[in-house]
């Protein structure tokens, strides 16, 4: 009997149902961005800019201390068109739809959510905060702790939206480590059960296949701040050995000796060197000079202090990782971490069938384009979504090394 119900409405909401189960580390980021692109009548274009909250350092004493409202913004730009085209007959039409869910839906939809997904985890190289060990994978529960102490530093909120992305093997190593530590029944089942962590240690806890295992670059000599007083995204170094080599890559991490992280709402210096992220790949010149681009910027007094101070000159550079070291990057993060933006995509006249649908929890929006190719009695369909990932505070999350 013919399937009187399978239809491109149809065929896009199951595929839109597939694509949000297969999105862990998606599912867990802002998503409210989405509704400000594509309003009829009021259209901004590829980029939205996000405001960031301002900081204030406050007053003692009864004495009037107007501060200047410092505003930051981020930009979202919807850059990224994921999709993916299929072929089917006249006789997969007629199978149930059970059937073609399995057989041409979850194949083609799992590339388009495992491409969005992992662009996301590729935002790790924004993040400079970073517990655990390169090369190590972490077995005790003490390394998730300081990832959460690194968020509450970070004044994160503890509102339940904290969340854990790690591998399949960091998943598997912790479960194993504390699979008899934890009183809830219903945890413990779903550790044997599914290998699953649940809920600890401040977290909701997610295995995501798509976390990224970051190279680091091949590094040489003894790297040192090149003069005093720095601040900034822009920090002047030496010491590398003299060559033009790509010496530090996007997303290595680095701390400057005499530069402690302070508390971004007490401004009081932590004890530890505060961490940066590289965020463009590094180069020394011939002298083994160069210019080194860090997040956060360098700041040592004011609204947005980030230090306890700036370096001196000469001042050693650590690098987190060893030359050209590979490490996975888990994630922790609160859901103000990261966005992922996603805009409606214009349904064409003059085609077969076309139809949009957007999940109302995820805002994700997906557009199905079918054709009908008479000389092979074939459908070519594609399927797509357009959207854009940011960091917008990158002080909400950190990296877990592995």
């Amino acid at each position: 009997m013919a399937n009187t119900i399978l239809t491109p409405s149809w065929i896009t909401l199951e595929a839109l149902r597939v694509l949000k189960n297969q999105l862990n580390f998606t599912k867990k980021v802002n998503r409210q961005y989405s509704k400000e692109f594509g309003i009829e009548g009021k259209k901004i274009g590829d980029t939205l800019q996000v405001r960031k909250p301002p900081r204030y350092i406050g007053r003692r004493g009864p004495a009037l201390q107007v501060e200047d409202i410092t505003q930051s913004s981020v930009p979202v730009v919807i850059n990224q068109q994921y999709g993916c085209d299929i072929n089917f007959t006249s006789k997969d039409r007629e199978l149930s739809i059970e059937r073609f869910s399995e057989d041409i839906i979850k194949p083609a939809v799992a590339t388009i959510a495992n491409m969005i997904d992992s662009d996301g985890t590729l935002l790790y190289k924004d993040i400079a905060a970073n517990v655990g060990t390169p090369g190590v994978t972490p077995v005790a529960l003490l390394t998730y702790l300081n990832a959460g102490v690194a968020l509450d530093n970070a004044s994160a909120p503890m509102d339940g939206k904290r969340y854990v992305c790690i591998t399949p093997q960091m998943q598997a190593t912790i479960v194993d480590a504390l699979k008899g530590l934890f009183q809830s029944s219903e945890q413990i089942k779903q550790q044997y059960e599914k290998g699953k962590m649940g809920i600890a240690a401040g977290f909701d806890w997610y295995m995501d296949q798509n976390i990224q295992t970051h190279l680091s670059g091949v590094q040489g000599g003894t790297p040192l701040i090149d003069g005093a007083g720095q601040t900034g995204s822009s920090i002047n170094v030496k010491g590398f050995t003299a060559a033009a080599a790509l010496r530090l890559k996007k997303g290595d991490l680095v701390t400057f000796a005499g530069s402690s992280q302070v508390n971004l709402q007490s401004r009081n210096s932590i004890g530890t060197l505060q961490p940066f992220t590289v965020t463009a790949d590094f180069s020394s010149d011939s002298a083994g000079k160069g210019a080194l681009q860090i997040s956060p910027p360098l700041i040592a007094a004011g609204q947005m202090q980030t230090v306890s101070a700036s370096p001196a000159d000469g001042a050693s550079i650590v690098v987190a990782f060893t030359t050209a070291q590979t490490s996975p990057q888990g994630l922790a993060f609160h859901r103000d971490a990261f966005t992922f933006a996603c805009v409606d995509l214009e349904v064409p006249r003059g085609v077969d069938m076309g139809t949009r649908i957007m999940d109302p929890d995820l805002n994700i929006s997906m557009r199905m384009v079918r054709a009908y190719d008479i000389n092979q009695d074939k459908y070519p369909c594609r399927l797509d979504v357009l959207g854009g990932w940011a960091t917008l505070r990158q002080e909400l999350a950190c990296r877990i090394s592995a």
